[in-house]
């Protein structure tokens, strides 16, 4: 994928990686709370933090078990890009400037909490 900001904006359609449906952008720094599935099957994610909440495009989300969640380096290819105004551009900078952290002291205390 080209160098994109990290952050897509809401609305961003994308194809991630190995993907063959276009999936539409509809929340950022998402934490499952139901079952996870990849591409081998059911994983834990209990307490991961991932960059975006997805639904199917163009039907969007028809029932709450088709959410998406995937980080930005799953992306493989923008097919539209979000609507941008100053909102985006500061949600963007914030994102950006505290998400790591943010992913990290969440990922501690799921750890602590398996203990």
């Amino acid at each position: 994928m080209e160098n994109e900001e990290r952050f897509l904006p809401i609305g961003t359609v994308v194809i991630l990686k190995g993907g063959k449906r276009e999936l539409m952008i509809m929340s950022y720094c998402i934490m499952p709370s139901g079952d996870v599935y990849d591409k081998s099957g059911k994983i834990d994610a209990k307490g991961k933090m991932y960059d975006y909440g997805a639904c199917f495009y163009p039907e969007g989300m028809v029932t709450s078990d088709q959410l998406f969640a995937f980080n930005h380096d799953q992306i493989e290819k923008i097919c539209f890009k979000g609507y941008v105004t100053d909102n985006y551009k500061e949600i963007s900078r914030v994102l950006n400037g505290g998400l790591e952290e943010m992913k990290k002291q969440q990922e501690e205390k799921s750890e602590e909490g398996q203990e």
